[in-house]
C-alpha cells in the first residue's frame, strides 16, 4: 500500500506544479495591462506604476511565477486589492458554506441514485427499469438554473415550506441552516443521481453475471446480501470515480446555484471578483479550487486500492 501511494505521489507532484503554472498564467497573460484592469476608472499614470512595482509586473514572467510560486507554498495567495483581506482569509469564511452545500448535494444524489441504479441493474430490461432510464436522460437535459426556478416556485412561492434565498449560520439556528441549504442541494442532486444510476446500473448489470454471484446464491445467501456486500462493492469503482469527478461539476453548478439562492459560498466570490475586477481574489480563488479538485482525485485513487486490493498490488 505504501508503494502504491508513493507511485500516487509521484505522479501527483507534476500535476499541482502544472496547475500552479496555469493559474498564474490566467492573471499574467490576459490582454492589455493587469494594473489598469484592477484599477478600472481610477486608473491614473501614478497609481498605474505604483502597482505595477507593488505587483512586480516590469518583471519577467517566469521570475513572477517563482516568486509567486513561492508565496503559495508559504501560504500566501495575496491581499484584495479592493477589500484589503487576504485571499485565504477571503476563502476561509466562504469555504464552510460551499462545502455544505457540495456535501448536501452529493449525498442527495447518491442517495437517490445508488437505490435506482440497483433496482435498474435488478429489473434489468423490465419497464421499471425502461422508465428511469428514460427518465434520468429527460433530467439531465433540464440545466440547473431551470431546476432552481421550479423548486422556487413550488416549495417557496406556493407551499411556503422553504426559503427561496439567503442564508443562516449553522451556529445560530440549525434547522434553519438545513432549510436554506434543502432547495439548492436538491438543485445540485437533481442533475447528479442520473449520471450516478447509470454507472452503477452498467456495472452491477455485468457483475450479477459473475461466476462468484451464482454461487452465492446457490449457497442460499439472502438477495439483499447478495446485492450490497457481494455485488455493490465490486461494482462500485465507477461510482467512486464519477462521484469524485461530480465534485468539480458541483463546484461549477455551485457558481450560479450560490448566486440564485443568494449563499455567500466559492461560487458567489469567484463571480464577485470578476465583476469587481478582483484578480487577486479571482485567481486564488481558481488554484485554491483546481488544487482541491486535484487532491480529490488522489484520494478517489487511494480508494480505489481500499475497494480493490489487485489496483494496490499492480495487477488490475
Amino acid at each position: 500500500m505504501l508503494g502504491y501511494v508513493g507511485r500516487r505521489l509521484l505522479h501527483l507532484f507534476p500535476v499541482l506544479l502544472a496547475v500552479t503554472l496555469l493559474t498564474f498564467l490566467i492573471a499574467s497573460l490576459l490582454p492589455g495591462d493587469l494594473a489598469v484592469a484592477i484599477l478600472g476608472d481610477q486608473a491614473t499614470p501614478e497609481k498605474v506604476a505604483a502597482l505595477r512595482g507593488q505587483m512586480g509586473l516590469d518583471q519577467p514572467v517566469a521570475w513572477r511565477y517563482l516568486h509567486w510560486l513561492g508565496d503559495v507554498i508559504h501560504g500566501e495567495l495575496g491581499r484584495s486589492f479592493r477589500t484589503g483581506e487576504t485571499v485565504l482569509a477571503t476563502i476561509g469564511a466562504r469555504l464552510p458554506v460551499s462545502l455544505e452545500l457540495m456535501i448536501m448535494a452529493e449525498l442527495a444524489g447518491l442517495l437517490i441514485g445508488v437505490p435506482l441504479g440497483i433496482l435498474c441493474a435488478v429489473r434489468q430490461g423490465g419497464s421499471l427499469d425502461r422508465l428511469l432510464t428514460g427518465s434520468a436522460f429527460g433530467m439531465l437535459s433540464v440545466p440547473a438554473f431551470l431546476w432552481a426556478i421550479l423548486l422556487i416556485y413550488l416549495f417557496a412561492v406556493e407551499l411556503h415550506l422553504l426559503p427561496a434565498t439567503g442564508w443562516v449560520p449553522f451556529e445560530e439556528d440549525a434547522l434553519g441552516n438545513l432549510k436554506s441549504f434543502v432547495l439548492p442541494a436538491l438543485t445540485l442532486a437533481l442533475g447528479e443521481w442520473p449520471v450516478l444510476m447509470r454507472v452503477l446500473r452498467s456495472d452491477m448489470i455485468a457483475t450479477l453475471q459473475e461466476d462468484y454471484i451464482a454461487m452465492a446464491k446457490a449457497k442460499g445467501l439472502r438477495p439483499a446480501r447478495i446485492l450490497l456486500v457481494h455485488a455493490l462493492k465490486p461494482s462500485s469503482l465507477t461510482l467512486v470515480t464519477v462521484s469524485g469527478i461530480n465534485i468539480g461539476r458541483l463546484i461549477g453548478g455551485a457558481i450560479i446555484v450560490e448566486t440564485i439562492f443568494a449563499l455567500p459560498g466559492i461560487g458567489r466570490l469567484l463571480v464577485g471578483a470578476i465583476y469587481t475586477r478582483d484578480f487577486i481574489i479571482l485567481q486564488g480563488v481558481v488554484l485554491f479550487v483546481a488544487v482541491g479538485f486535484v487532491l480529490l482525485n488522489f484520494a478517489v485513487d487511494m480508494l480505489y486500492a481500499v475497494l480493490d486490493p489487485r489496483i494496490r498490488h499492480g495487477r488490475a
